[in-house]
């Protein structure tokens, strides 16, 4: 993952949708860029957004689910 004091703008996205196809492209669920998010290797969140939460939980932080079994 790379990443830059400043984030370019909103518009641009994140570099992980240049190694997808473009069906697995969604938006950020923290600032709406368009990101890799579906399928595997996907992320809710794009690189700008992740980097303050593994400063806080570390760098082996991921997202799991956060869809619940119905009863």
């Amino acid at each position: 993952m790379t990443s830059s004091a400043f984030p370019p703008p909103i518009s641009e996205p994140d570099p992980s949708t240049f190694t997808c196809s473009g069906s697995l492209v969604g938006p950020c669920s923290g600032c709406q860029r368009s990101t890799h998010k579906y399928g595997s290797g996907g992320l809710p969140i794009c690189q700008w957004c992740l980097t303050p939460v593994q400063e806080n939980w570390g760098t082996a932080v991921r997202f799991n689910n956060t869809r619940t079994q119905a009863g």
